[in-house]
């Protein structure tokens, strides 16, 4: 019989590393290959309960860690994208979901005989020794082999998967030696303490910020047969306590609401154990259960991991506002700085980077925010050229400043995402992204130089002639027209509506040659004065700019989307693209009907 030595701890040390490394490689193989479906989903589908509870257990089997579950939410919260009491049924969800991993883990200790058959083939082949390697292989096969990241990032999963389970392995081999080992019985005696149970389950868990780990090393342990399920049962209530540290440590710097979130986590494991505990205890106690004094296995450790958790969700499912006015007692109410809402973008939190599927979508919805804005100051402009207001050229002034915050901000968040490993298409999202928000800000630049225009006019007391302003009013609603063209077609990703911003923004053009030719006939006779006709020309050089960068923002998506290059689509679509023909001939027809019309009258 092999003797327990140092080197079966250092087998376990270095078991328990491929275990939280093949869970991490694992988990970031399944929120890349979700795409962040279910965690963008949370923000949707949080108004009922069950549905919460759902999607939370959901959400934490594809990413395999309740207490990132967690974070997210903080940053969720944080960000003001969901209230403190939509993340409630969220947590519950994600306490059932996490028992996913233990039940897996199950699969080493599936018992084989040493007879032939097929079913003690299977069961054989069940085991992780045997499956481990052979899905190592097909992992690092399709990793090495495919094209698509999708088969990529499932290679990543089985391999992932594959180092957990011999992780899993070498835990279990190396306390092999204290089976027979009366050393190792009398120091579990310890544990038939419930509250040092809990404590130690709590404290290990803390430190290695992970309960399946630390319920992995539990099932390790039970393979000596000297663990009962009387001392398991604390350590396993101790291990759901501790996995709540990594969020409590995500809390610094976070609004009270945040920091709600991560307290409602941990106190509902605290008081589910506070009450759970002893009641069992005394239940033993005065029914004699012989089930206690029982050696415990994986499935037994397992079945209670998921006990706990169920029961618990049961027990605080009726009570959720008086758990959220405890977690207002705990985190007080106290004086915090009013900032202007306007001037900062919801939801770029950085603990959502560990998510990145996450900080990219809603980095998505930080740029659509950008750019509702940026419409909203260029119509605004477009208005103040037709007619003066002082207090509207104060607030597209105000809202450029806030533009340029917001590219800033985003362009910062968006660069830190890309140091992460992202899927291709939010690859492909990013670069949109990168690229519409420079175009945004200059926009909002265009709409100060025609603020700057409009307000030359109004100070010197001078005015266009009434043909002049309608031709100003003319291409200002063709500009006006292709300004929500681009943005409809940037807000809702649509190909379609982005072929046709090229053939509005190309009669645009057309337009201001022929405004500019019309300007120099009145120049000639002596029907406008060159001061405004200085004025004129920069008003319609900054509104066929604005027209320029909405085709950026619509060629940006065609060209990412289609992988076509910029220069190629244009000078394809003008030479050979029939429906950019037809487009534009729809367009022309409608504005230089107009202005015919006009220069008749």
């Amino acid at each position: 019989m092999e003797e327990f030595s140092i080197f079966n701890i250092f087998t376990m040390m270095g078991g328990l590393a491929f275990f939280l490394y093949g869970m991490n490689v694992m988990s970031t193989g399944l929120e890349k290959l979700t795409g962040g479906k279910l965690e963008i989903a949370l923000k949707k589908m949080t108004s009922n309960k069950f549905k919460s509870i759902l999607l939370g257990m959901g959400v934490t089997i594809a990413i395999q860690s309740s207490s990132a579950m967690t974070v997210m939410l903080v940053g969720f919260v944080n960000s003001g994208l969901m209230a403190l009491e939509q993340t409630i049924g969220v947590c519950f969800g994600s306490n059932i979901g996490t028992t996913f991993t233990t039940w897996i883990l199950c699969l080493g200790d599936i018992k084989t005989s040493d007879g032939g058959g097929i079913l003690t083939f299977l069961l054989k082949m069940l085991k992780p020794e045997s499956f481990s390697p052979l899905i190592a292989l097909a992992g690092i096969i399709m990793i090495m082999s495919c094209k698509k990241n999708k088969h990529k990032d499932i290679g990543r999963i089985l391999v992932g998967f594959a180092i957990l389970m011999t992780g899993m392995t070498l835990m279990s081999d190396s306390v092999d030696p204290l089976a027979q080992s009366e050393d190792f019985k009398k120091i579990l005696t310890a544990f038939e303490n419930p509250v040092l149970g809990v404590l130690v389950g709590t404290a290990f868990t803390g430190i290695i910020q992970s309960s399946a780990g630390a319920i992995g090393i539990l099932m390790a342990f039970s393979k000596a047969g000297a663990l009962t399920y009387g001392m398991a049962l604390p350590i396993i209530m101790g291990c759901n306590i501790g996995t709540c540290v990594t969020a409590l440590l995500s809390t610094v710097g976070v609004s009270k609401d945040a920091k709600r979130v991560a307290w409602t986590h941990i106190l509902v494991k605290i008081i589910g154990t506070v009450i759970m505990l002893p009641f069992i205890m005394i239940l033993q106690s005065a029914l004699n259960l012989s089930i206690f004094n029982e050696t415990v296995g994986y499935i037994g450790i397992a079945t209670m991991h998921t006990i706990f958790n169920v029961v618990n969700t049961i027990m605080f499912l009726p009570f959720t506002k008086q758990l959220i006015r405890l977690a207002h007692i705990v985190v007080r109410d106290g004086k915090e700085t009013e900032v202007d809402s306007r001037r900062t973008l919801k939801g770029l939190d950085e603990r959502l980077l560990k998510t990145p599927s996450v900080a990219v979508q809603t980095c998505r919805s930080a740029t659509i925010e950008m750019a509702d804005l940026t419409k909203e100051t260029i119509k605004k402009a477009l208005g103040i050229i037709l007619q003066y207001d002082a207090a509207e050229a104060e607030s597209i002034i105000e809202n450029e400043d806030i533009i340029d915050g917001f590219e800033d901000t985003i362009n910062g968040y968006l660069l830190k995402i890309s140091k992460s490993s992202i899927t291709g298409s939010d690859s492909r999202m990013v670069s949109k992204m990168m690229h519409c928000i420079g175009n945004f800000e200059r926009i909002s630049d265009h709409a100060v130089n025609l603020v700057e225009s409009a307000q030359e006019i109004h100070d010197k007391k001078i005015s266009f002639s009434d043909e002049c302003m309608n031709e100003i009013k003319i291409i200002t609603d063709a500009v006006s027209e292709n300004i929500d063209r681009a943005f409809e077609c940037y807000n809702l990703n649509d190909l379609r509506i982005a072929h046709k911003v090229e053939p509005l923004e190309e009669v645009v053009d057309n337009l201001s040659i022929e405004l500019k030719n019309h300007h120099i006939r009145r120049l000639q006779n002596d029907e406008c004065t060159v001061e405004l006709g200085y004025i004129f020309q920069d008003i319609l050089t900054n509104l066929e700019r604005i027209s320029d960068h909405c085709s950026n923002i619509a060629c940006i998506l065609i060209q990412t989307d289609e992988k076509t290059k910029f220069h190629t689509y244009l000078a394809d679509v003008k030479e050979n693209d029939a429906a950019f023909h037809d487009e534009y001939r729809k367009y022309a027809e409608i504005y230089f009907s107009r202005l015919n019309t006009a220069k008749i009258q």
